[in-house]
């Protein structure tokens, strides 16, 4: 129901008590705007809709959870560097996280050496089992949780059959992992059982966390999120990270929790950063509002290789998170081979409950294939243990880069090495392998890659909107964990685990000091660190800004940007207006009656760091505004890179800034020579005054010349 004019959060709840007459709510929303969620019959919700002063009734949906070397890759590994990042101010930045919860008692939430709670924080430490005052400090300076709209949803907790805590105590392990990855303190010598090993600290070391749980066995309820970020707002978080999303496709912001909470947290000041998700495939990329920062996953240059030596003496390359050790040789069997009775060669392939034959897997490794993409992977080698097999080999080409974690020996191997397997499985009589435990290779090349299951664009609401906006750090991230969530090889508890998934890249961002979003969308670098534009795995396919947005980041350039494009509250609802917002609709957002120019600033106007035109009929001119933020007057001038099929003019095509917080403002003229037959075609603008480089990707969908 939008920003509100009540004096207090009881007269919010009196009012919203007045319309939903005899419908009980589940929460309120009463502190950064108003509203209430609430069990309704379709005629109910339909009569609320039909009330004064409300302006959008919609579904609440379920989000998923988008599931230590990465500092140093991203370039924060000198003391002076990290000294520069953490700045004076960074130990009163408030990061709120919401997610699964937090396990306190990890050694990167430790206070030592953080000065008292920043008075401008107004959060609470809400106890509750295993929960306690105790369990915040001077780093987790707040913590809350919701369940409501997940029991109403769902059911009650307990009829979920896991482990769980009523309370901000995480036994999922995500939140953890996402929480010490933005802000964990420095932790020397962790690794998962041997692997990664290294220091573990989070990107703002000095940054404080306020944690909000609202997911539950990897489900977040709409109606929990929505009020885990009105509280966050109030509370006063300077950054919000959220590591989950909806399932494709992405409904239109002002039917999107997610959507509507980060617009009231943006006109707070607030920078919100979600997961773009991880759904693999173009059109996917989630949390898409031009006011949220959208983080795409890449992989750091690292790699897990769990090795297999063939009884040829041949060794094939693997990949996992494999810490178990094989005294020798097994024999090999193919799921296929080992069909139980009345299943089909090739579902026993998949290695799938019940389909394998015991007396034919005991004592052997067996070679399974993969389904779908969705595949669970672990579950695989949880009925090759049951049914007395002694490792795994997984062929599945798309996701071998991700470090899978098995409960018996197993690794995973790409289309070159299987078919080599095949050939020794076939020409051997008794073949036998030994799969070793994993080695961590550091400085690999080519790196970043984007990871392949990284959600990709267009943006299906909005395209002239390039997302996601960046890509940060998201495969086989090593952080903090909840030791309850057993997920470990042989189910040992740990204490530091290595997670994939676009999660693992949000709080990389959330992270970064320099929270403008232009700072860190026009200094990132599309190019890997073979200096060639990032690839794509698993098989280094050519990408584009659909990929990886403007790049991938980087947190010392982002220090110092030199121009920023800045936009605030009136900008985005023009944008809003631009794509045929009604005035209701803008209430909603704004609290005050809002109506649209007419005709509208186009929407590809709107003052973004990328440049997008999703139409494109003929000629167009896109016009743009840059801060100047440096200490000498200075001279950008404008280069371009031709998208294909367009001729590009910037004018002025040079400018002179004499202090900083300077405006100035430029107009690109696009001329097209050919359509890009419903593609779109990619480019890039960079101003450069010899120190500074300030980039954003263009993307044009030309419909006609």
């Amino acid at each position: 129901m939008g920003e509100h004019s009540h004096p207090n959060s009881e007269s919010v709840i009196s009012a919203n008590h007045e319309m939903l007459a005899s419908e009980a709510a589940l929460h309120h929303y009463s502190k950064s705007f108003r509203g209430f969620s609430a069990m309704l019959t379709p005629e109910q919700a339909k009569r609320v809709a039909e009330s004064d002063g409300v302006v959008s009734v919609f579904e609440s949906r379920t989000s998923k959870i988008h599931t230590t070397r990465t500092w140093n890759f991203l370039g924060i590994d000198s003391i002076q560097q990290y000294k520069q990042l953490q700045m004076d101010s960074s130990s009163n930045v408030i990061v709120g996280v919401i997610d699964s919860g937090i396990w306190p008692e990890s050694e990167s939430f430790s206070d030592q050496g953080f000065g008292p709670v920043p008075d401008k924080f107004k959060g609470e430490c809400v106890t509750g089992e295993q929960f306690a005052l105790s369990n915040c400090n001077r780093k987790i300076i707040g913590a809350r949780y919701y369940f409501k709209g997940f029991e109403a949803e769902y059911g009650s907790l307990e009829s979920q059959g896991g482990t769980f805590f009523r309370s901000a105590r995480d036994s999922d392990g995500h939140g953890t992992h996402t929480a010490s990855t933005i802000a964990g303190s420095v932790v020397a010598n962790v690794s998962l059982l041997g692997m990664a090993g290294g220091t573990a600290r989070g990107g703002a070391p000095s940054a404080r966390l306020a944690i909000y749980k609202a997911c539950w066995f990897g489900l977040c309820s709409d109606a929990d999120v929505l009020l885990a970020m009105d509280d966050a707002i109030s509370d006063g978080a300077d950054i919000l990270s959220l590591s989950l999303g909806p399932d494709p496709p992405q409904s239109i912001y002002f039917e999107d929790a997610i959507s509507i909470g980060s617009f009231h947290a943006f006109q707070k000041g607030i920078l919100v950063s979600c997961s773009a998700g991880n759904s693999f495939f173009p059109g996917t990329a989630s949390n898409v509002a031009p006011w949220i920062l959208t983080v795409a996953a890449s992989s750091v240059d690292r790699i897990f290789n769990s090795n297999i030596y063939l009884g040829n003496s041949r060794i094939l390359k693997g990949f996992s998170l494999n810490p178990l050790k094989m005294e020798t040789s097994y024999g090999l069997i193919a799921g296929s081979a080992a069909a139980a009775k009345g299943v089909p060669p090739s579902n026993a392939s998949f290695c799938k409950n019940n389909t394998l034959d015991a007396t034919l897997i005991k004592g052997k490794i067996v070679v399974c294939t993969i389904e779908t993409l969705t595949d669970n992977r672990r579950e695989k080698s949880i009925f090759i243990r049951q049914g007395g097999g002694v490792g795994m080999i997984l062929i599945d080409p798309l996701a071998k880069d991700i470090g899978f974690q098995f409960v018996v020996p197993g690794t995973v191997i790409g289309q070159e090495e299987a078919v080599l397997l095949q050939k020794y499985m076939e020409t051997e009589k008794n073949p036998v392998a030994k799969i070793y435990p994993t080695i961590t290779v550091l400085n690999t090349k080519p790196a970043p890659a984007v990871a392949g299951f990284s959600s990709m664009g267009p943006n299906i609401v909005t395209p002239e909107i390039i997302k996601p906006d960046i890509t940060g750090p998201g495969l086989n991230i090593l952080a903090a964990w909840s030791p309850v969530a057993i997920e470990a090889s042989a189910e040992r508890s740990v204490n530091y685990n290595i997670v994939s998934g676009t999660s693992m890249s949000c709080p990389h961002i959330s992270a970064s000091p320099a929270a403008i979003k232009s700072a860190i969308m026009t200094t990132a670098t599309a190019l890997d660190n073979t200096k060639h534009l990032i690839g794509r795995q698993p098989f280094g396919n050519e990408t584009t800004p659909f990929d990886y947005g403007s790049g991938h980041i980087n947190p010392t350039a982002a220090l110092e940007p030199g121009l920023i494009y800045d936009l605030d509250s009136t900008d985005i609802i023009n944008f809003l207006c631009s794509i045929g917002a009604s005035p209701a609709q803008l209430k909603n957002l704004t609290g005050q009656l809002t109506y649209c120019q007419n005709p509208p600033i186009p929407s590809y106007n709107l003052n973004y760091p990328s440049i997008g035109v999703s139409n494109m009929n003929g000629s167009l001119s896109v016009y743009r505004t840059v801060t100047y933020y440096g200490k000498e007057p200075t001279v950008y001038y404008a280069y371009v890179d031709h998208p294909v099929g367009v001729k590009v003019k910037v004018t002025p095509s040079k400018l002179c800034f004499t202090k900083t917080g300077e405006k100035m403002s430029f107009k690109v003229d696009f001329i097209p020579y050919m359509n890009s037959r419903g593609s779109f075609v990619f480019g890039a603008l960079t101003w450069s005054n010899g120190i500074h480089k300030v980039r954003s990707p263009i993307g044009l969908n030309v419909l006609s010349v």
